[in-house]
């Protein structure tokens, strides 16, 4: 990772804002029709449309597509219109794309920017994570058992490990961790697919309920959840998780050491981190798009880091206006 360049000395949360809203709003039409390629297709479209009218010169330094073979913004693509900050991006148009065509809650919208030089970029495709909350910060070790840090993370809460709840990507991977987890006695949301929105529920549990993520997941949600979790005050650390000794080699290439915990700084070293993610289909972190006679409504949440806001942003789009951008084909009916 690279030296970190400039501070950032515009808000710009309000137009990633309206690149997350663009994002869901062209996979909103086909959310249950069972083609999530042709739906991240149309997310990627837009969103990359929507991210050339930003004033940034923006990098992509992590992304979607190289994992599943999706179309993607692709690592090293420059976007934005080429004025100041430079920042580096990492982007997710539809985290769930399984979720979005099977008409599954939980599928958003997903993209955070920082200072260029300062996000951690990979091409390895998974993660091992351990994210909580912020009164469990600084009580966590990933080198550490299962148990121990459940026990830590109780102590922190205030709560017997018996009334955690642990959120884990329900994948055959993640089984001794599941196993573990329950021989402790704490309970276990299992979720499949939602790392990003998975990694917030456990940071901001007042709102979820979830107390805790453990398992592993992708890098690019990874990355993404770090800046999150990072403006929101919770905790994180990550280890790569390599499925064979050619992802260990990449990892290698790179210049990553590869059983090296990575904390928050180490996944995102910005001070100055914007986030914005927009549901696509209802979910507990956020409402999905719903067409409502002339309009189509969003929910939002927007983040950054300097302020430490966190605003949740009910919007509504004019129908008529959504059809002449493509954002809504003519052919799918609203009431």
């Amino acid at each position: 990772m690279s030296e970190v360049k400039g501070k950032i000395n515009r808000n710009l949360a309000l137009e990633l804002l309206r690149v997350t809203e663009a994002g869901a709003l062209a996979a909103a039409p086909l959310q249950g029709r069972g083609n999530k390629e042709a739906a991240d297709l149309r997310a990627v479209e837009a969103i990359r449309e929507a991210l050339a009218d930003v004033d940034m010169k923006g990098t992509v330094v992590i992304g979607e597509g190289e994992k599943d073979k999706a179309p993607m913004l692709y690592f090293g693509e420059q976007i934005g219109n080429g004025l100041e900050p430079a920042v580096d991006v990492a982007v997710d148009p539809i985290e769930g794309t399984s979720l979005t065509a099977s008409g599954l809650p939980g599928a958003i919208s997903v993209v955070a920017l920082a200072e260029r030089g300062s996000m951690f970029t990979t091409h390895v495709p998974y993660m091992l994570k351990l994210v909580v909350g912020r009164r469990a910060r600084g009580v966590i070790d990933l080198d550490m058992p299962v148990e121990w840090n459940l026990l830590r993370i109780a102590g922190a809460e205030g709560l017997p490990v018996q009334e955690l709840t642990v959120v884990v990507l329900e994948r055959e991977r993640n089984r001794e961790i599941i196993a573990q987890i329950r021989d402790v006695g704490a309970r276990i949301k299992l979720i499949t697919a939602g790392d990003v929105a998975g990694a917030l529920e456990a940071t901001l549990e007042m709102r979820s309920g979830v107390h805790c993520m453990m398992g592993s997941g992708g890098a690019t949600e990874g990355v993404l959840a770090a800046c999150a979790i990072k403006t929101i005050g919770g905790d994180m650390q990550a280890r790569l998780f390599f499925r064979d000794e050619a992802e260990k080699d990449v990892a290698v290439k790179e210049g990553h050491k590869p059983n090296q915990v990575l904390c928050l700084d180490d996944l995102c070293s910005g001070t100055d981190i914007f986030f914005a993610a927009t549901g696509i289909t209802s979910g507990e972190l956020l409402k999905g798009v719903r067409y409502e006679d002339v309009y189509a409504y969003t929910q939002s949440m927007v983040l950054r880091s300097t302020s430490g806001t966190m605003r949740i942003v009910d919007a509504y789009h004019p129908i008529d206006n959504l059809r002449a951008k493509g954002l809504l084909p003519e052919q799918v009916a609203v009431r």
